[in-house]
């Protein structure tokens, strides 16, 4: 039996518990029966930001970005080509710093778009700046 990681669902934010050797297999949430990765970043707010990057066991790349800034939305796009390629090792998300200004002040946000790895509820690595999607996928690999 293989061990199983606990993957956070990024369309109810149920918390579930997916045998690690089933990862790449499509799994589906327990509870809204959606898929637990769909290639595309999770949008993060003050409700579910503590409990996805605590309580999922794959380190979690979020793009701390605003609407207003003219480099996060160039880098959008190649943010979710990222998604498409990290998944399901990874999981990205993106958070508003204009909707959830608290969490951009408690994690000392002083640029955007500014990338932030989380693993285990903790962060482990900060790269301010826009990037390619090549960029973006070998900063997070190289600091997971």
């Amino acid at each position: 039996m293989s061990d199983s990681m606990h993957i956070v669902c990024p369309h109810c934010d149920s918390v579930n518990r997916v045998p690690a050797d089933k990862l790449h297999g499509q799994p589906v949430c327990g509870k809204c029966k959606q898929a637990l990765f769909d290639a595309h970043p999770v949008e993060l707010g003050s409700s579910n930001f503590t409990l996805h990057i605590s309580r999922n066991d794959i380190p979690v790349l979020v793009d701390f970005w605003a609407p207003w800034c003219g480099p996060c939305r160039m880098m959008a796009p190649a943010f979710v080509q990222a998604a498409a390629q990290l998944e399901p090792q990874m999981r990205l998300a993106k958070l508003n710093t204009e909707e959830a200004q608290e969490l951009g002040a408690r994690y000392n946000i002083r640029s955007i778009p500014t990338l932030a790895l989380f693993a285990g509820g903790k962060e482990i690595a900060r790269q301010a700046g826009a990037m390619d999607a090549g960029g973006i996928v070998r900063w997070a690999r190289s600091k997971a």
